[in-house]
């Protein structure tokens, strides 16, 4: 029996009697797939998960669900489950993200955003340490190590010799010593928007939270607003960081007494997870097959490059970047 047949064998037997229709919900990153069955009788939908249980675990999933939702944020209700096969019946959250609707009416977006820094509020608030695993130092540098390995080795066919890699090692401990020098909170590891769904006022859907790790408190901020598929004007960002930090101030979050200082963080957390995320899309392409991530690279590439601009301590990483995209390093500036 193949997953699908299975996976509608078993939400038969979850809801008898009552007749229903599967299509695609979402599409993902990992090996799990979102299908909607509405049903029949009353037009009503639910979201099935199915996560081949050789790949992936739905119990992170079942856990931070718990975790977030006595935070008092909008997350799916857990309304069944079956963990040898690996799936899960959900409340629907609804089909609208956070991108789709910014993307059909921009002025939605401040309203929106408001929103999301008002439930991210909410979770880091609740964080207590030992609930979910820490993302430590051994985490975020395996991460950052997907740009070596996948982007510069796989994708551009490059080999670093000992001094560009001494370049990369230099720029990794400096984003390592800032990243766990930052207050701990829970992290969401994907709060953007994709995973972000229309929903009443002040209460978005937030989905895809099964890799939430306890880490430094800006990585869910500048996953938010250093978004790899929609991009602002770094003067809309800063006013949004403002407003986040105003209100982490508020509800008595650890952040930096220091506006200046936050950003920083900010800025050096957005790093560490772009690099990470470029090879993370160039490994998408080659290892599974899902090509459609490598049209998302430019914008990711002109965050890191960005950044790295901005900060003396990041120009040589800034010339190996160039270097590595084949772009005429400006004056001043050589390899």
């Amino acid at each position: 029996m193949d997953r699908t047949a299975a996976l509608t064998h078993w939400l038969e037997k979850q809801l008898p009697g009552r007749a229903f229709i599967l299509a695609p919900a979402s599409s993902d990153a990992s090996f799990r797939r979102y299908l909607r069955a509405r049903f029949a009788d009353d037009g009503s939908t639910r979201i099935v998960m199915d996560a081949p249980p050789e790949h992936e675990d739905c119990k992170p999933f079942i856990r931070v669900a718990g975790l977030f939702g006595a935070a008092g944020v909008h997350v799916p209700e857990v309304l069944a489950q079956d963990l040898e096969q690996g799936f899960l019946l959900l409340s629907d959250l609804g089909d609208t993200t956070y991108l789709a609707a910014i993307q059909q009416d921009l002025k939605r977006a401040d309203a929106l955003y408001r929103d999301a820094f008002g439930a991210l509020v909410r979770i880091q608030a609740a964080s207590r340490p030992g609930e979910l695993p820490p993302y430590d130092r051994a985490l975020l540098l395996r991460e950052m190590q997907l740009l070596p390995d996948w982007y510069i080795a796989r994708h551009k066919q490059l080999t670093l010799d000992e001094k560009r890699r001494a370049v990369l090692d230099a720029a990794f401990e400096t984003l390592l010593e800032n990243n766990l020098a930052q207050p701990q909170v829970y992290v969401h590891r994907d709060y953007h928007s994709r995973n972000l769904m229309v929903g009443a006022p002040g209460e978005p859907g937030i989905l895809d939270f099964q890799d939430a790790v306890y880490g430094p408190i800006t990585y869910d901020l500048a996953s938010l607003l250093k978004d790899a598929y929609i991009e602002w004007e770094e003067e809309q960002v800063l006013d949004w960081c403002i407003r986040y930090w105003e209100a982490a101030r508020k509800a008595a979050l650890p952040v930096q007494a220091e506006f200046g200082d936050f950003y920083r963080d900010f800025e050096w957390m957005g790093l560490q997870r772009h690099l990470k995320v470029l090879g993370i899309f160039a490994r998408l392409n080659y290892r599974d097959g899902k090509a459609n991530y490598l049209n998302d690279i430019p914008l990711v590439m002109r965050y890191a490059r960005r950044t790295c601009a901005r900060y003396a301590v990041f120009f040589p990483l800034l010339r190996l970047l160039e270097a590595v995209e084949n772009i005429e390093t400006k004056a001043g500036y050589t390899f």
